[in-house]
């Protein structure tokens, strides 16, 4: 934090000038923040699912309406260009819209028979306030893939988000309360790492969730487990995309392109690691190297851009000793790979050939538009190099049999999500999230609903 810890600090990642302070909460101000969204939540426990649907319907008619000013809002805090910004507000409208018409039925009570002639009901009950620590890479998408269908089940919402997008957290509760959520119910919490641990441990906190990276995920995972809370965890990945022999590799090429540089490359299911068959790795490499050069990087308002600045200084300079590093340890730079001058946090699309273990851009998650090639054997080498890897988030495979690219996602891939030919982020009715150290639990297609609920068995024998 700066300023002595008084105000969270927004700052234009295109300028490196700062927007806007806001003030911390106190400790009593956060205590009481949870206190009142506890209460909320008692009253909002009560209202029937269908008529739950009807608000969280109307927030998705709402950030519609406010699409415009939220989208210039978050290229402004975090860099993404603001093609891809509007793309987040129509991909939140989405879940919204989904949640509203599948909730009730996902959430509705079970009637099973109980052995010797008894009656049982299984309920999906809300527990209460949840807690969620979002990061800055999606400012709405992140806040919505939980908080939304937490609403949905009943529970009441606090949100930690990342200090870079504090704007659009601020902007997030206006919309839901003017979309008729009552007060309180979701609230932004303006608060330090240290007030954070208190807020875990708040008697009246029943749930915690996070997206981050894995030593985030431990910490927090670890504080919410010694006050036997449960936790859901999103924690980033190395994403594997395999390129088999067979593969249509123009096709190959384009869409992997597109996975390495959307959203910046700031993406925790982006594709990362590029493994290719020898037979074409030649031919791919060629060609996608060529398309990575003709990516620019420029001001994410302009439509000329393709690629806009990374989200803060830290992260350009992590991610360019990432780079430093596994170069200094055999692999090649194709393209890119140089700081560029004048103002704004901007990194160009960078290629890495010669990329073995060992090496950051090999075993760890670089977070910008660097991508990874590595050459396979054969089919069977690739899913090794695939599945060689602490994380498991997404991952993709490119051939003309799609029969085969689906078996070996479902019954080899070790990861939570698979693109066959094709590249995509999230869908509002499949499962999002990973396995190792990619952390666990799931969000959207009804599994996020059920996340943060008390199953509860009320039997009559």
């Amino acid at each position: 934090m700066k300023e002595e810890q008084k105000n969270l600090i927004t700052i234009n990642p295109s300028t490196g000038e700062e927007i806007k302070k806001y003030p911390l909460m106190t400790d009593k101000q956060a205590d009481e923040a949870v206190e009142n969204c506890h209460k909320a939540f008692l009253d909002w426990r009560m209202v029937p699912a269908k008529e739950r649907a009807k608000t969280i319907a109307a927030i998705g008619k709402e950030l519609k309406k406010n699409a415009d000013e939220l989208s210039k809002l978050m290229t402004n805090e975090m860099g993404k260009l603001l093609k891809q910004s509007n793309q987040e507000i129509e991909l939140c409208a989405g879940i919204c819209d989904w949640t509203a018409t599948n909730g009730p039925e996902n959430l509705k009570d079970e009637n099973r028979e109980i052995p010797g002639g008894g009656k049982g009901v299984v309920t999906y009950s809300p527990i209460g306030v949840i807690y969620g620590i979002q990061p800055w890479n999606f400012p709405v998408y992140q806040v919505i893939r939980y908080s939304i269908a937490n609403l949905m089940t009943g529970n009441g919402i606090l949100l930690k988000h990342a200090e870079n997008v504090t704007g659009c957290a601020m902007m997030l509760q206006k919309i839901y309360e003017d979309a008729g959520l009552p007060k309180n119910l979701f609230t932004v919490l303006k608060i330090t790492h240290d007030q954070s641990d208190k807020i875990i441990e708040h008697k009246l906190v029943r749930g915690v969730t996070l997206t981050g990276s894995p030593g985030a995920g431990r910490k927090i995972a670890g504080k919410a487990g010694a006050a036997l809370k449960k936790t859901v965890m999103e924690l980033g990945s190395n994403d594997a995309y395999i390129v088999l022999e067979d593969a249509d590799i123009d096709l190959a090429v384009k869409t992997c392109v597109q996975g390495r540089v959307y959203n910046n490359g700031e993406t925790c299911v982006a594709a990362k690691r590029f493994i290719v068959d020898e037979k074409v790795y030649n031919e791919f490499r060629d060609a996608f190297v060529e398309r990575m050069k003709k990516t620019n990087h420029g001001d994410p308002m302009e439509k000329e851009s393709r690629i806009g600045p990374m989200a803060r200084k830290d992260l350009r300079e992590k991610l360019h000793e990432q780079v430093e590093e596994s170069v200094k340890n055999g692999a090649k730079i194709l393209c890119g790979g140089e700081l560029p001058e004048g103002k704004g946090y901007y990194y160009p699309a960078t290629v890495l050939e010669n990329v073995k273990p060992g090496q950051p851009a090999y075993d760890d998650e670089l977070f910008g538009p660097v991508a990874s090639l590595i050459k396979a054997k054969d089919t069977d080498d690739a899913m090794r190099i695939a599945n060689d890897s602490k994380y498991g988030l997404g991952g993709g495979i490119f051939s003309k049999d799609e029969k085969k690219a689906m078996e070996l996602a479902s019954k080899y891939f070790d990861t939570g999500m698979i693109f066959i030919n094709c590249f995509g982020l999230a869908q509002p009715n499949m499962p999002f999230g990973g396995v190792k150290d990619s952390g666990y639990g799931r969000e959207h297609g009804g599994f996020g609903m059920k996340e943060f609920v008390n199953e509860k068995a009320i039997m009559r024998l």
